[in-house]
């Protein structure tokens, strides 16, 4: 049985761990030191002690962090491997422009680990869920994970190149979280010209369920934006390096910046997730935090 190790346990990191068991996998992973809510989102997963005691045990190492930690995460990993002897596979999966994973791949190359690049897009998978999350894999081992998908999770490799499967999650990225952007921006706006719910509305009939789910799009997106700047600056940093530009995205990663600042962006995404209704959002984003 191969085991997979998930450096670290969150929503996402979690919910992977979960389908690849469900694949066939063991897979492990370590909560020590973390938050009541991570153990909690990491159970069913087989705990270890420590990052060293899961990069020994793992044949594919899978790194799962906000964009801010994604190099010191690698920097862990290529520590315990050097200090456990051991040389696994490592899957960056996180939201980082093709510059962050060249020093990803750098940290992690000089004590012999493979590198894969990687990406996800979607929710964190469920087997009852109506569409698929796709993990994206480039690079010269990218099928590794292949092999354990199950329902609500789909591995589809791209190429050999490392940088191919995190270029396709900052084009995306752009997308998704950039709608989401625009539309806190323009509630925002709409809430100081007293007309909020014609705006709403209007989403609804143009825009279909996407524009009628815009309330809880928003309130869902605010309660993890502290991670959201950092990740739009990644988008900014890509688009630049194609040569289109990083004006748009910067000013993107400010928008989520200050929606973080209100009410609204100290929910938690559980607590989130129950919010739909319009006049809740528009004052939790109207008040700042305390």
């Amino acid at each position: 049985m191969t085991t997979i190790g998930v450096l670290s346990p969150g929503a996402m990191g979690a919910a992977l761990g979960r389908a690849w068991q469900r694949g066939g996998a063991r897979v492990v992973t370590t909560v020590a030191g973390r938050s009541a809510r991570t153990r909690e989102l990491a159970n069913g997963l087989d705990w270890l002690d420590s990052v060293d005691d899961v990069v020994a045990e793992a044949e594919v190492v899978v790194s799962v962090v906000p964009p801010a930690q994604v190099v010191s995460n690698a920097e862990q990993i290529a520590d315990a491997a050097r200090r456990k002897g051991v040389r696994p596979i490592v899957a960056d999966l996180n939201a980082v422009s093709l510059p962050t994973m060249d020093r990803v791949g750098a940290v992690l190359t000089e004590v012999g680990c493979p590198v894969v690049d990687g990406s996800i897009s979607g929710n964190p998978p469920r087997p009852d869920a109506d569409d698929s999350t796709r993990v994206y894999l480039s690079g010269a081992a990218a099928s590794v994970l292949a092999d354990f998908d199950t329902e609500g999770l789909r591995s589809i490799v791209v190429g050999a190149e490392p940088g191919q499967a995190s270029a396709i999650k900052m084009c995306t990225a752009a997308v998704y979280k950039g709608l989401t952007a625009l539309m806190i921006q323009s509630l925002r706006t709409a809430d100081a010209h007293g007309v909020a719910d014609f705006v709403a509305a209007d989403w609804g009939d143009m825009l279909g369920p996407l524009g009628a789910a815009g309330p809880n799009r928003i309130a869902v997106a605010v309660s993890k934006s502290d991670r959201f700047p950092d990740e739009m600056r990644e988008i900014a940093a890509t688009q630049e390096a194609a040569g289109w530009g990083a004006e748009l995205y910067d000013s993107i990663a400010r928008v989520f910046e200050a929606a973080h600042r209100t009410q609204l962006g100290g929910l938690s995404p559980e607590q989130a997730a129950g919010v739909h209704d319009l006049a809740a959002v528009v004052e939790a984003l109207r008040t700042p935090r305390d």
